[in-house]
């Protein structure tokens, strides 16, 4: 559940704009969750014969469904799985990060097996209090004949709610110098010139740079040892008081947007 707190910095303009855009930029925004929309590439899950896939998380995941935990590679955010089968219609997933509780979650498909419910608790990429929620996600393709209810295709539909440390997000322009910080422990100091800013707090972003596009918008482009892992373009709105984040999933192939208030 990776982070629906995917944020964009906006560049100040040259005198006597500048006042103007740091005034409006400046601050903590909150995300909103009735508005958000979500990708619409689903997610592709098998629950089958004991073993359980994910066939669209990158890297992909394959592991013995038997409630142990189950050795993974290539994820920054955890190194073992545990998929628990709770009955014909549910299932309970806790990863770890040698040997810690990292995130846990439970998803129950509905009877007519259509749509299904989450809740989950994740603190693989923060440094204080776990993020939590809830939400829903619709089926796009039904699973194999013979194969657990969570089978299939299922596409998010809704972040019923989300822990505000979820949501916040403050920015400080200082000179040419753009800051960031959030209450899961994520920052970064960043040059508004594009060039490469060393990112903390999340273990699968190493640097991040951001640059301006024009007078209301700015690009921000997430790094993990090199590759491009994200680009989120914000802009932000006349009033100074809401901005849309357009974010590119690169490692996944997916788009998603998402607006803040000023809080």
């Amino acid at each position: 559940m990776k982070k629906l707190l995917l944020a964009g910095l906006l560049v100040a303009w040259l005198a006597p704009a500048v006042a103007m855009a740091q005034d409006a930029f400046n601050g903590t925004w909150k995300f909103e969750l009735d508005n958000a929309q979500f990708a619409t590439k689903p997610d592709v899950i098998l629950l089958k014969d004991g073993m359980y896939q994910c066939k669209t998380c990158v890297p992909a995941i394959n592991v013995k469904a038997d409630g142990s935990d189950q050795p993974v590679t290539g994820h920054p955010y955890y190194n073992s799985v545990s998929i628990k089968v709770v009955d014909d219609r549910t299932i309970e997933e806790t990863d770890k990060k040698d040997g810690k509780t990292v995130a846990n979650s439970k998803t129950m498909v509905s009877p007519d097996g259509k749509s299904s419910m989450f809740e989950f608790s994740d603190s693989s990429n923060t440094n204080a209090d776990p993020v939590t929620g809830k939400g829903e996600a619709v089926r796009v393709a039904p699973g194999p004949r013979g194969s657990h209810a969570i089978s299939g295709s299922w596409r998010m539909s809704k972040m019923n709610d989300l822990s505000s440390n979820g949501l916040l997000v403050t920015f400080k322009l200082e000179g040419d110098m753009l800051s960031m910080s959030s209450p899961t422990g994520q920052s970064y100091m960043a040059k508004l010139d594009g060039t490469d800013a060393p990112y903390k707090g999340d273990p699968g972003t190493t640097s991040v740079s951001v640059k301006r596009i024009n007078k209301t918008t700015i690009e921000e482009t997430d790094k993990r040892d090199g590759k491009v892992i994200s680009i989120s373009r914000m802009t932000i709105a006349a009033d100074g008081k809401t901005f849309t984040d357009a974010v590119t999933d690169k490692l996944r192939g997916t788009n998603s947007q998402f607006t803040a208030q000023k809080q």
